[in-house]
C-alpha cells in the first residue's frame, strides 16, 4: 500500500519534471555571477524587436523602390537620411537637386502619401 503511494507520487512528479522556472540558474560565470533563464529571455525580447525593426525597414525600402519615381526617391533618401546618410533640410535638398525648396516640399508630401498608401495595403 505504501509502495503504491510512493509510485503514484513519482508518476505525478514525472509530469512536472519538464517544467522550468524563469528564476532557475543556467550558468555561473568565472566572476561568480549567476545567469538565470530570465536574463536570457529578456535578451531574446530585444532580439525580437531588432528583427521586427529590420523587417519594417526592409518593407519601407521595398516600397520606396517600387512606388516612387526616381526624383521622389532621391528627395526622400536625402531628406530622411536613408541608406546610412544623415538627414538633410529641405533647403539643402533643394540645393543638391537643383530645384526650389517649395517644390522639394511638394515632392516630399506626394512621396510620403504614396508610401503610406503602399504600406497600409
Amino acid at each position: 500500500m505504501v509502495a503504491n503511494e510512493i509510485l503514484m507520487y513519482f508518476r505525478g512528479q514525472k509530469k512536472s519534471a519538464q517544467d522550468v522556472s524563469l528564476s532557475d540558474y543556467i550558468e555561473t560565470g568565472t566572476d561568480g555571477a549567476a545567469l538565470s533563464l530570465m536574463d536570457v529571455v529578456s535578451e531574446d525580447g530585444d532580439l525580437l524587436e531588432q528583427v521586427s525593426s529590420r523587417e519594417s525597414a526592409e518593407q519601407l525600402h521595398r516600397a520606396i523602390r517600387s512606388c516612387l519615381t526616381e526624383q521622389e526617391r532621391e528627395v526622400v533618401v536625402l531628406r530622411y537620411g536613408l541608406n546610412g546618410k544623415p538627414p538633410k533640410r529641405q533647403r539643402e535638398v533643394a540645393i543638391i537637386t537643383g530645384i526650389s525648396r517649395s517644390y522639394v516640399s511638394r515632392i516630399e508630401k506626394r512621396a510620403l502619401q504614396k508610401l503610406r498608401k503602399e504600406l497600409e495595403e
